[in-house]
């Protein structure tokens, strides 16, 4: 039977360290699924991507899978267990996509995610705690992450956040929302 665990929280709280925990704990053969672009000319992002990489068993198979994810997950054999690191860098790489475009991008991930046969472990950044980007690009990147954490959580088995050093998980404390309504809107 296969599971979907969403892992989310603040920067630097470990959220992808539990995720690995994870999917170890699920005694399956792990797939990490990298969503960020590799930047030769950027040592400090090089340098985190490494630091990734250090902390992964031997015998973890890496993709790297900065924009398809959708199909990646929908070839995935059974029986596996595949860690996708993160949902904010794989948001942040659709940044250019119109409103519509994105919106088919992100139902044709919430489908497939629906449909694969094997365990799939998400780590996703919460952005929305923070003040209101003063720029544009920065106000979709906050609200299309937050969206997609909210529809993955909404069909995750599990949903964990992980902050100031503890993994809460929040399917067994918290109440799931209601589905969410059309917007009402007031004809003027």
């Amino acid at each position: 039977m296969s599971k979907v665990i969403l892992v989310t929280g603040p920067a630097r709280s470990g959220k992808s360290e539990w995720a690995e925990n994870l999917a170890i704990e699920s005694g399956k053969s792990v797939i990490y699924i990298a969503t960020a672009r590799e930047n030769s000319q950027d040592q400090e992002w090089q340098q985190r991507i490494q630091k990734h990489q250090k902390r992964r068993p031997q015998d973890w198979v890496t993709l790297n899978v900065p924009v398809e994810l959708a199909a990646t997950l929908a070839k995935v054999q059974p029986h596996t267990c595949l860690l996708i690191d993160s949902l904010g860098t794989w948001v942040a790489n659709f940044l250019e996509q119109d409103d519509t475009s994105w919106e088919n991008t992100l139902a044709e991930l919430l489908k497939t995610v629906r449909l694969v046969d094997a365990d799939l472990v998400f780590v996703g950044e919460e952005t929305g705690w923070g003040v209101v980007p003063a720029y544009p690009i920065g106000r979709t990147f906050r609200d299309r992450l937050g969206s997609l954490i909210r529809q993955l959580g909404a069909i995750s088995e599990s949903v964990y956040l992980v902050t100031g050093g503890y993994v809460l998980n929040l399917s067994l404390l918290g109440s799931p929302l209601p589905v969410a309504k059309p917007e009402f809107r007031i004809k003027e």
